[in-house]
């Protein structure tokens, strides 16, 4: 019997893990609820988060990653410690090995918080990887080759845009702007527009149901019920696809200002491999409708969606897992503590 070798996005709305041998074994949004009287967990994941905006005074529903990174270090150990005990065992035999996603731009602070909460968690060996890195081996491409591969993986809480050649990041860029972002932006717009309060919930719901970032069609409808700011009273509005389009149109700015911005660091031989081969688009917030138009667009390169967008970065952690010595210099950004 040997330790498990299990490979975790850690993600600021879903964690995702990957088992060595079987694939994408887990998929849970990053929440956790929390008796505050007693500090026991109540729910982790799916169940959790349909607790959020519905608890009692007592209950506490925490989402303990913010910005791709560590917001809460208990909550986030307690959080990875159940994910790994329901995918190891409750008591393995022997402590599994871990690779785990950073976002690109994080501080050896951050790090140092993300290594030590997998340790505490149970891992035996941690080795982090860099979101973009691992997006781009998910998505398929050749990242160890001489050539330039470019990939904006657009996840809840930030945005990694890198330029990736020889198992290297040339040029990387990270903003904390994602789902989140775009989710909040719709409670902004419909407070602003309708004096109506939603939750993040319904945010979501709209984001998905009606999002466009190109050429959205005013005649895509959705009613959304929420709270009068005015009255206090429920009250249900009328929202339409633009409309939705001008609430995201600052954060979706800022995605495209930056990898306008990463693409002007990078070597002309490398410019001309990604006007080769395209930009390779991954993460949830990917899959809002005319992203890759839009980039299209904006760049003058052509862009394509990944085949499994939401997955990719747990599939590239398992792919790092089954040739770790190989990748162990070139990829991995930090060890065992």
């Amino acid at each position: 019997m040997f330790a498990k070798e299990i490979g975790v996005d850690l993600g600021t709305a879903n964690i995702m893990v990957y088992l060595r041998g079987k694939g994408v074994v887990l998929s849970e949004p990053s929440v956790i609820a929390i008796d505050r009287d007693t500090n026991r967990i109540l729910a982790v994941g799916e169940e959790a988060r349909r607790m959020i905006g519905r608890t009692p005074g007592n209950i506490l529903a925490i989402r303990p990653l913010k910005d791709g990174v560590i917001a809460d270090y208990q909550v986030t150990e307690m959080m990875l410690k159940h994910f790994i005990q329901r995918v190891c065992g409750r008591r393995p035999m022997f402590k599994p090995q871990v690779v785990v996603c950073v976002p690109s731009g994080v501080t050896s602070v951050e790090k140092r918080a993300v290594l030590e909460a997998a340790m505490q968690a149970g891992a035996k060996q941690v080795y982090l990887i860099t979101e973009p890195m691992a997006a781009a081996i998910g998505a398929g491409l050749n990242v160890a080759e001489p050539g330039g591969n470019m990939v904006v993986d657009i996840g809840g809480g930030t945005t990694d845009i890198a330029v990736i050649s020889l198992g290297g990041e040339v040029v990387s860029d990270s903003i904390r702007i994602g789902g989140d972002n775009f989710d909040d932006a719709i409670v902004r717009f419909v407070r602003r527009e309708y004096n109506l309060i939603i939750g993040e919930r319904t945010a979501e719901m709209c984001k998905v149901e009606l999002g466009s970032v190109y050429r959205p069609n005013p005649a895509r409808k959705m009613e959304l019920r929420g709270r009068d700011a005015v009255s206090g009273l429920p009250r249900t509005v009328e929202i339409n696809q633009v409309q939705v389009a001008e609430a995201l149109e600052e954060s979706v700015r800022a995605i495209v200002q930056t990898v306008r911005a990463v693409l002007e660091k990078t070597p002309p031989e490398l410019s001309a491999d990604i006007i080769d081969k395209g930009i390779v688009l991954t993460g949830g917030g990917a899959l809002l409708e005319g992203f890759t138009d839009l980039l299209a667009a904006e760049t003058g390169i052509p862009c394509h969606l990944a085949d499994e967008p939401m997955s990719c970065v747990a599939l590239g952690t398992g792919k790092v897992l089954e040739s770790l010595d190989k990748l162990r210099e070139s990829i991995i950004v930090a060890s065992r503590t």
